[in-house]
C-alpha cells in the first residue's frame, strides 16, 4: 500500500484478432521474457485448435473455461492468539481472474502433448467440460474452503 496517492487500476487493452480483454489478459499470462509475439502466437494457435476440434466459437470455449476454473472462495492464513487458522474468505474477481488464468497456464504446461499450443487448447477444452487438473485445483480450493468454514468469524 502507497504512503501518498491512491493507485488506480489501469484499463487493459483488448487483444487485436478476437478484441476480448479476457483474452488479452491471458496472453500477458501467457508471456516470458516480454516475448509477446511468441504468446499471442501460442494463444491464438490453441484457440484455432480448439475451433477446429469443438465446431464452436472458441471465445466461448475459453470464457466458460474461465469461468469453470475460477474460484468463489479461497482459504487466507490468520494468525490469532499464537495459532494460525485458515480462515475462507471471498475472492474479489480481479484476483478470481489472475487465478484462473494461472492454474490454466500451469496445468497445460504439465499436460503430455507435443507443442504449448496443443496443451493449451487440451486444458481449455477439458475445463469447459469441467474436468482437467485446473477444475480439479478449483474444486480443492473450495474443498479446503468448506472445511475450515468454522473459522469464518475470524474473517477481517
Amino acid at each position: 500500500m502507497p504512503r501518498r496517492k491512491r493507485v488506480f487500476k489501469r484499463e487493459a487493452l483488448p487483444d487485436p484478432k478476437y478484441g476480448s480483454v479476457e483474452v488479452a489478459a491471458f496472453i500477458k499470462g501467457l508471456l516470458r521474457r516480454g516475448k509477446r509475439s511468441v504468446a499471442e502466437s501460442i494463444m491464438y494457435d490453441a484457440l484455432g485448435i480448439v475451433a477446429a476440434k469443438t465446431k464452436s466459437d472458441p471465445i466461448e470455449v475459453f470464457l466458460k473455461a474461465m469461468k469453470g476454473v475460477a474460484p468463489v472462495v479461497e482459504v487466507k492464513s490468520r494468525r490469532v492468539g499464537g495459532s494460525t487458522y485458515q480462515v475462507p474468505v471471498e475472492v474479489r474477481s480481479s484476483r478470481r481472474q489472475a487465478l484462473a488464468i494461472r492454474w490454466l497456464i500451469n496445468y497445460a504446461v504439465a499436460r503430455g502433448e507435443k507443442t504449448m499450443s496443443q496443451k493449451l487448447a487440451g486444458e481449455l477444452m477439458a475445463a469447459a467440460k469441467g474436468e482437467g487438473s485446473a477444475v480439479k485445483k478449483r474444486d480443492d480450493t473450495h474443498k479446503m474452503a468448506e472445511a475450515n468454514k468454522a473459522f469464518a468469524h475470524f474473517r477481517w
